[in-house]
């Protein structure tokens, strides 16, 4: 009988597409998976062939709440409603998880769901930890998840204590699931890459070392695999309309702001007018991100929802965000690269990419206007050492196998597991699921 393994994420299409390709790599090596995912995520996941299983309502939903909208211009007041929620969306997830878990042999997991970790010390299972950005503290670089300067190693390993911030937020409903779902006692130890008795979990982390090498300080545990791209399963083409656009003139450029719904109008009018000052053609995401799709002049061409493993291939250079999961999609296309980040980790992934010579100076998409913004795209069209620089990352990033090195990983984790008899799972919790 094949082992199952439980895969939980909570996050935007970003942070859940890898799991995806780790899932159906996993599928292909006689593994029987389960991917528990926002509702948002329900028919990609099930159009996979893939077993769903809903931890949540829709991600979507939340980020287009007017709360979402006005936090960098009012944080103070915006924060404590969008923690609440937010803990609230985590809470569920885990009671939901619970139930997906059950029978399962192993538990990837990520900081998100980071509960996840007590269901394997009630479980009696090996639980992996896993992200798509480099979370563990080091001191080679400040902490990825707050847009902060390298100050040097000292400062820069201080700087990660804010890691311990974010863990009090996903760790808030922790204990009281412990005792109400697993019947355990309150944790002892542990935090986001350790468990309860402290021991370093093994952190998988889904990138690649080439665009952010491995910190020489951190821990044996943490394993840098290489991405987990997905590539197209849907044999997705160009619409008639879209074809059409791209026989009228040379490749154009992709721009797209990501998950994040907000700032449509400004977005849309610094999008027009760059465009009339740079005088060439684009291809505008509309989909989650902050785009009015609507009355576009004829060389921008809005369209809803494309693979990027199969879009990009039409398009002569990137601008997006500085998502992780899109930042590899660019990368991987051997696309000259300009981002445009907003929050979180996206900064770090725009440094990489100017780092590795793939494109010019990212701004912050508060910081754009329409001239530089027009700039870039020129740059984008004409400087031809960054589409050299692409083509070789691009052309690095391909020898790597992301999934095959991370499921040796898994394998080596479930066979060297040892169950510690002191983890006596308590019979009432489980008595009442198959009845």
């Amino acid at each position: 009988m094949s082992k199952r393994i439980a895969i939980t994420t909570i996050g935007t299409r970003g942070d859940v597409q890898p799991y995806l390709a780790l899932a159906l790599a996993l599928r292909k090596h006689g593994y029987s998976v389960v991917v528990g995912a926002p509702a948002d995520f329900a028919d990609d996941i099930r159009g996979l062939g893939l077993e769903f299983y809903p931890i949540g309502g829709h991600i979507r939903s939340f980020l287009r709440q007017s709360h979402f909208e006005h936090t960098s211009d009012n944080f103070l007041v915006s924060m404590p409603a969008l923690l609440q929620q937010g803990q609230e969306i985590v809470e569920q997830a885990a009671r939901q998880s619970w139930e997906m878990v059950q029978g399962a042999d192993a538990i990837i997991l990520n900081i998100n769901t980071s509960f996840a970790i007590d269901f394997g010390e009630a479980l009696n299972i090996p639980t992996i930890m896993s992200a798509l950005q480099p979370l563990n503290s080091t001191g080679e670089f400040p902490v990825c998840t707050h847009d902060v300067p390298d100050l040097g190693p000292a400062l820069n390993w201080l700087s990660h204590a804010a890691t311990i911030v974010q863990q009090a937020y996903y760790d808030f409903p922790r204990d009281k699931l412990r005792r109400e779902l697993m019947g355990l006692e309150p944790r002892k130890s542990g935090g986001l890459f350790k468990d309860n008795d402290g021991k370093n979990l093994v952190t998988l982390y889904a990138y690649s070392s080439i665009v952010s090498p491995r910190p020489r300080d951190w821990p044996k545990t943490a394993i840098v695999t290489g991405y987990w791209p997905l590539d197209d399963h849907n044999d997705w083409q160009p619409s008639e309309d879209f074809q059409r656009f791209l026989d009228r003139g040379k490749a154009p450029i992709y721009v797209g702001f990501g998950s994040m719904p907000f700032g449509a109008d400004r977005n849309t009018k610094l999008l027009k007018e760059a465009v009339s000052i740079w005088g060439g053609r684009i291809v505008v995401a509309s989909g989650w991100g902050g785009i009015n799709s609507d009355d576009l002049p004829d060389n921008i061409f809005a369209i809803s929802r494309a693979p990027h493993d199969k879009l990009f291939k039409y398009m002569s250079g990137v601008v997006h965000h500085g998502g992780a999961g899109t930042t590899a999609a660019g990368l991987y296309a051997g696309k000259p690269t300009f981002v445009v980040p907003q929050v979180i980790d996206q900064p770090y992934w725009a440094r990489r990419v100017r780092a590795l010579g793939c494109g010019p100076e990212p701004i912050l998409l508060k910081k754009l206007t329409a001239q530089n913004l027009a700039n870039a795209l020129y740059d984008l069209e004409n400087h031809s050492p960054y589409e050299v620089a692409a083509r070789q990352v691009a052309q690095d990033l391909r020898k790597e196998d992301g999934p095959g090195k991370a499921i040796l990983h898994i394998e080596r984790v479930i066979k060297n597991f040892v169950p510690s008899e002191k983890r006596q799972q308590p019979t009432s919790f489980l008595s009442g699921f198959g009845s």
